[in-house]
């Protein structure tokens, strides 16, 4: 989830971009070589970038904000299998949930290793998978429709598990991250090359560009993965407090 590291790796690597070009600058204006002329143009193709990744940011928001509820639809679809298998303990006594109550429990901590890519996919399906064996052998124990509700949420986190898989592997548009990734360089470069008088006024401004177009592309890029918690930089992932208590009281159900 954020941290106040991440967000300073982040804040880290936005400055050095800053202070090469900054320096740059510096050593272009000794040498004479800034032989670029402030024209309309210039501040076109920066409003143009801008645009661009604007079109980039408000693509990645929208798969971000639905990220943003799959962990509390995760945690409330392992805690409605716990409480339906509890309600079978409770109508009969002698019913033997304990093993699938225990697996539950297992899953829900195996969810929080997936996520920091410490299980992989593959194994957290089979996981899952496994709770058809437990469904079977609770049929004896309690009513058909009730098994049914079981495997429609087993189901419904199947379906989680493989959109968050896409959400985090998949990356947006690669090929608009190319030319954003193309434009911001060759504008940096463009801005340690123009001539601007007075001379503390480019800086100022060379600095203030810089910083808003590598901001801007570094942010779309994190964004673009809400669940990158395995990732040290990465600074805007959604919270994963809600499978995190889940989890926790699923052990404490299992006993």
């Amino acid at each position: 989830m954020p941290t106040l590291g991440s967000r300073g790796i982040l804040l880290l690597r936005v400055s050095a971009a800053v202070a090469v070009v900054i320096g740059a600058k510096f050593v272009a204006h000794s040498l004479g070589w800034e032989v670029i002329s402030l024209n309309p143009l210039f501040s076109g193709l920066i409003a143009a970038n801008v645009f661009l990744m604007g079109f980039l940011l408000s693509g990645v928001l929208s798969d971000y904000k639905e990220s943003e509820r799959m962990p509390g639809e995760l945690a409330a679809g392992l805690e409605n299998l716990a409480q339906d298998l509890r309600g079978i303990k409770l109508a009969k006594p002698e019913a033997k949930v304990e093993a699938c109550l225990a697996h539950v429990a297992a899953l829900g901590a195996a969810f929080l290793d997936w996520f920091y890519k410490r299980e992989t996919t593959n194994a957290l399906v089979e996981r899952l998978d496994e709770l058809t064996v437990h469904f079977a052998a609770l049929e004896p124990w309690t009513q058909a429709n009730l098994i049914a509700r079981l495997k429609q949420e087993q189901g419904n986190l199947r379906r989680l598990l493989v959109r968050i898989h896409t959400i985090r592997e998949t990356s947006f548009i690669a090929s608009g991250y190319l030319i954003a990734d193309t434009t911001t360089s060759l504008l940096c470069l463009g801005l340690v090359l123009i001539r601007i008088d007075p001379f503390y006024e480019a800086i100022f401004l060379s600095g203030l560009i810089t910083f808003l177009l590598v901001f801007l592309r570094t942010l779309i890029r994190d964004l673009d993965n809400p669940f990158g918690y395995y990732e040290r930089a990465s600074g805007e992932d959604v919270s994963l407090k809600p499978v995190e208590d889940a989890a926790a009281r699923l052990r404490r159900l299992a006993g």
